[in-house]
């Protein structure tokens, strides 16, 4: 589970397989409520609770679900146990509320909130100065997967990652703009994929372990596209 206050926990559930328990549907995937919980020697137990949103149409068909499972394997795979992160789980709830009314662009939504999960997690990229010498700059071309920024024409361009300017401004917008105003935002397809192999490389190096919900998407995208 992941809460507001206590951050991400393991809990059980007892008697949720019963047919009449009231417990059960406050165990469905992606479902968002206030939960009573108490702690015990390794686990909390919920004991009650009341559904605020099920969103149990995520589960309707294999964009939306395949997302959602994403966004939960990265809250995962990022956070320790008990680790309180407020600003996360807001983003996390937006995304859910904007993927249930289909206001955005999956892929877009993606990125955004990898961002967001990389500036909660203290690998927040620096785009406003060049990541060497500290010059300001405006844009660039290049990441340094090193120093986390952008590398201005200046300087030495090594241990990183040619991005388009467009990418790189796509960059600026995401880490500045609320999560709920990303549907403002519209990439092309050369855009999404620079992003897309960006993000994915710093989020493979930054944590314990690789995502995988996301490669097994485009596998099944792919297999379809040459069908």
């Amino acid at each position: 589970m992941f809460s507001e206050k206590l951050g991400k926990i393991s809990a059980v559930a007892k008697g949720a397989k019963k047919g009449k328990s009231k417990i059960m549907p406050l165990t469905l995937p992606f479902c968002f409520g206030e939960y009573v919980v108490f702690k015990g020697k390794s686990l909390y137990t919920i004991n009650e609770g009341e559904i605020i949103s099920s969103f149990q149409s995520l589960l309707s068909d294999l964009n939306s679900l395949t997302y959602a499972s994403y966004f939960c394997e990265l809250i995962d795979i990022a956070l320790v146990e008990e680790e309180s992160s407020r600003e996360l789980f807001k983003n996390l709830i937006s995304v859910f509320y904007l993927m249930e009314n289909k206001a955005v662009d999956f892929e877009t939504l993606a990125r955004a909130f990898e961002i967001k999960l990389l500036m909660a997690s203290g690998f927040s990229l620096n785009l406003d100065n060049c990541s060497v010498c500290r010059k300001k700059i405006d844009s660039s071309n290049f990441i340094s997967l090193e120093y986390l920024g952008g590398v201005c024409m200046d300087c030495n361009r090594i241990h990183g990652m040619n991005i388009s300017y467009s990418g790189y401004n796509a960059l600026k917008y995401l880490i500045n703009a609320p999560i709920e105003n990303i549907y403002r935002l519209s990439l092309n397809k050369e855009t999404k994929d620079g992003l897309y192999k960006l993000l994915a490389y710093i989020i493979s190096n930054s944590f314990s372990r690789k995502p995988n919900s996301l490669d097994i998407f485009n596998y099944i995208k792919g297999v379809e596209g040459n069908e």
